[in-house]
């Protein structure tokens, strides 16, 4: 079974960076679907960035097309979200997810695995 642990959240003035990191147990990076996705209070669960199998595809939701990066470390078995230039609206908590396959994979619901989440705060 796929274990997840997501880092790296915090508090962060306008413009600021991040990055966050997925540890995945119970499952090589290279052979599944990661996905990270955010979740503001009183909104629903939105896709931000997926890789992949094999690491070299990658997606994103418009909203952060240009200043977020997913990217993997095969070594460490773990996801990384880049996080530039961050604005209040980025504001949420972030989860990482997993499955072996990803139909639409900006969608929650293709995914099995998650992570308890990691907090991210943008102050203006």
């Amino acid at each position: 079974q796929v274990q997840l642990v997501e880092s790296g959240g915090g508090s962060v003035q306008t413009g600021g960076s991040l990055r966050l990191s997925c540890a995945v147990s119970g499952g090589p990076v290279p052979t599944i679907y990661i996905s990270w996705f955010r979740q503001a209070p009183g909104k629903e669960r939105e896709g931000v960035a997926t890789i992949y199998p094999g690491g070299r595809y990658t997606v994103y939701a418009d909203s952060v097309k240009g200043r977020f990066t997913i990217s993997q470390d095969n070594a460490k078995n773990t996801v990384y979200l880049q996080m530039n230039s961050l604005k209040p609206e980025d504001t949420a908590m972030y989860y990482c997810a997993a499955d072996t396959y990803a139909r639409r994979p900006l969608s929650p619901g293709s995914f099995s695995y998650w992570g308890q989440g990691t907090q991210v705060t943008v102050s203006s």
